[in-house]
């Protein structure tokens, strides 16, 4: 991974909506930046799950979704479980 790039990793329901495990995307952007650029590349289905989902970045709980993302980061988009 390029010290300029984030990698998305999708688990359960976003792994199917977008159609593979990961990917890697420009970094400079913050979470809501990203979150838009996956729905313009993968569309409304992935932007539904991307809705409900919690994301983790570095393996800790994204809460301003307006901060920049840092480069080299892992972001990790998790839907909703079934049982919790």
């Amino acid at each position: 991974m390029e010290p300029t790039s984030l990698t998305v990793r999708y688990f359960a329901g976003a792994r199917a909506a977008a159609g593979h495990r990961e990917e890697v995307m420009p970094a400079d952007r913050s979470l809501d930046d990203l979150t838009a650029e996956l729905v313009r590349r993968h569309g409304d289905r992935l932007g539904a799950v991307l809705r409900v989902a919690s994301f983790l970045v570095d393996g800790v709980t994204c809460h301003d979704r307006q901060a920049p993302l840092p480069a080299g980061a892992t972001i990790d988009v998790l839907p909703p479980f079934a049982g919790g």
